[in-house]
């Protein structure tokens, strides 16, 4: 990591950097994939409370996931992730979290006996995905306009009517969650019902959760709720239980919204280990500088050496 600026590195207070004098304390999503049941409701609340429009609705044939993935006019998106796992003792079936549902299959159909000998089992990865609210937003970093803007509560807002569809903050996101709509240009994401927070009400999809697999809060006891379940899950045999983005260290300064994972981040299509796309921009402007003034000086050098040459000759 590079030496603290506000491009990178450990960040305790984002909002106060931001410009906002006294803050509230910073609020996220924490997402305990273990018992999410895949039920969609984030998705439909989200969509009702923000007037998002439909995209499409259309089944990828791979999966019953229907949205495929986060985007302009998916601000929630819930992955269903198949698996076929291997039994230990082809008897048994493995340990999963509490609330997981789990179809052992025996020639194609489900069996409450379990598999045979040495076969595998079939479990559902389920996880309700959302911006990130990353602590160093590149989005909000490369934004131009000021479209993108850090809240009181330390979540990053598009102010839809000033961005000018650029598009600059589509490659900048890390995780690939903002995007422009085709008909008009400009980028929408999460605002983690920025309108909500104000009023003092839980944004919609975590009011939405049956299971509480949504949560939100405070994001320092956010991580210490985590951290807890995750040792709960880990004493109940849950060994691939860990957590994704709660790291105040990592690539992003820590995120807004973490997740509990049974498996590897990539298996959710979650990137190993995101990094702020701006956070080498003050060193690359040092270079451009430095690049800037060798060639100024070689082209000063370029014309002056003739002059001097010429002089030298006719002495």
């Amino acid at each position: 990591m590079t030496s603290r600026h506000l491009l990178s590195g450990p960040e305790p207070d984002p909002a106060r950097d931001a410009g906002h004098p006294e803050p509230p304390p910073r609020v996220g999503f924490f997402t305990d994939t273990s018992v999410c049941i895949g039920c969609k409701a984030c998705e439909v609340a989200c969509k009702e409370w923000n007037a998002i429009p439909e995209d499409g609705l259309s089944l990828t044939g791979m999966s019953y996931d229907n949205t495929q993935g986060l985007g302009a006019s998916t601000w929630r998106h819930v992955a269903f992730i198949e698996q076929q796992v291997p039994a230990p003792d082809g008897r048994t079936q493995l340990p999963l979290a509490d609330g997981r549902t789990q179809l052992p299959l025996a020639d194609g159909a489900p069996d409450a006996s379990g598999p045979p000998d040495g076969a595998g089992e079939l479990r559902w990865l389920m996880s309700s995905d959302v911006c990130k609210h990353c602590t160093h937003a590149a989005c909000l970093d490369v934004c131009p306009t000021g479209s993108l803007f850090r809240t009181e509560f330390g979540t990053v807002v598009v102010q839809e009517d000033i961005c000018n569809g650029c598009g600059y903050c589509v490659p900048a996101c890390p995780y690939g969650v903002i995007e422009q709509r085709p008909d008009d240009g400009r980028a929408f994401k999460c605002t983690m019902c920025y309108d909500r927070l104000g009023a003092g009400q839980e944004p919609a999809c975590a009011k939405a959760c049956p299971t509480e697999s949504i949560q939100f809060g405070p994001l320092d006891e956010l991580r210490e709720r985590a951290a807890l379940r995750v040792d709960q899950l880990h004493t109940a045999g849950v060994e691939g239980a860990r957590l994704y983005g709660h790291d105040p260290d990592d690539g992003v300064g820590g995120d807004g919204a973490f997740f509990l994972l049974l498996d590897e981040p990539e298996v959710y299509g979650l990137p190993p280990a995101p990094v702020v796309t701006t956070r080498d921009l003050p060193t690359m402007w040092k270079h451009a500088g430095a690049a800037a003034l060798s060639l100024a000086g070689a082209f000063a050098v370029s014309f002056a050496l003739p002059g001097l040459l010429r002089r030298k000759a006719t002495r």
